[in-house]
C-alpha cells in the first residue's frame, strides 16, 4: 500500500491546480479507489454504468457523495435510467438524440439538470461514436439542443487515438481545442464551454499543452491492469 497514494499525489503536484483529474477506474478494487481517494482525489471516471459503476458506488457508501462520478465511457440508452442518479457529468453525449434520451429521463432520476460534454469524434475514426469535428454541425446540433431544459452541456471531451506516439495525439487535440474556442461563441441557454476533457496516462502532457482543463488517467495511478 503506498504506491497510488504516492502516484497520485506525484501527479497532482505535477501539473496546474486548474486541471481537473478525473481518476478513471475501471476493473480496480475497492482498495486501490479509496486509497487515491485518500490521497486526495475528488473526480471518479468509470466505463460502465452497470454493474461496475453502480456497485463501487454502492460499496463506497458515504463517500459516494463527496466525490464527483464522471461517466467516461459509451452511454448505451438501456442504461441511462441508472446513469444519471450515479453521475455528476456524463462525458460521452455522442448525438442530439442521445441528450434527448437523457433530458426526459433527468426528473424521474430526482434531478433538475443533467451536466454534459459533447464527445467529439476527433479522428473521424469509424469504430467510435461522437460528433464529427465540424464546427458548423457542432454549432447547428447545440442550437437544436437548446430546448433541452434538463440538460446542461458544460464543454468537450475526445479520446483521440490511442495508440503510437503521444505526440501523435496533438493534432486531435488541437482541432478539439480550436472547436471548443469558437463554440463558446455560441449563446444558447443550457450551453456553456467550460470543460474541455482530453488526454490520459500516455497523452495527458500533451493534451494540457493544447489547452485541456481536465484529464482522465488510469495506469499512471494504478500501475497496469493484470
Amino acid at each position: 500500500m503506498g504506491k497510488i497514494r504516492d502516484n497520485y499525489k506525484k501527479l497532482r503536484d505535477s501539473i496546474k491546480d486548474d486541471v481537473t483529474i478525473v481518476v478513471a477506474t475501471k476493473t480496480r478494487s475497492f482498495n486501490e479507489i479509496t486509497e487515491v481517494i485518500e490521497a486526495g482525489a475528488e473526480h471518479i471516471g468509470e466505463n460502465y454504468v452497470y454493474p461496475e459503476a453502480a456497485q463501487k458506488y454502492e460499496e463506497l457508501g458515504d463517500i459516494s457523495i463527496k466525490l464527483k462520478w464522471h461517466l467516461i465511457g459509451h452511454l448505451q440508452s438501456n442504461k441511462i435510467n441508472k446513469a444519471i442518479p450515479i453521475f455528476d457529468l456524463i462525458q460521452t453525449v455522442d448525438s442530439i438524440d442521445k441528450a434527448k434520451e437523457i433530458d426526459k429521463r433527468v426528473e424521474n432520476a430526482g434531478k433538475i439538470y443533467m451536466p454534459v460534454l459533447l464527445e467529439i469524434n476527433s479522428g473521424k475514426e469509424k469504430t467510435k461514436t461522437g460528433f464529427l469535428p465540424v464546427i458548423k454541425k457542432i454549432k447547428e446540433a447545440l442550437i437544436q439542443m437548446e430546448d433541452l431544459k434538463h440538460i446542461e452541456i458544460r464543454g468537450l471531451m475526445t479520446m483521440g487515438p490511442q495508440e503510437g506516439n503521444p505526440a501523435d495525439a496533438k493534432p486531435y487535440f488541437t482541432l478539439t481545442r480550436k472547436i471548443f474556442e469558437k463554440l463558446k461563441d455560441v449563446n444558447t441557454i443550457n450551453s456553456k464551454m467550460e470543460i474541455l476533457s482530453m488526454g490520459m496516462s500516455n497523452s495527458y502532457k500533451v493534451a494540457i499543452q493544447e489547452g485541456a482543463n481536465m484529464i482522465r488517467i488510469g495506469s499512471l495511478i494504478f500501475g497496469k491492469r493484470e
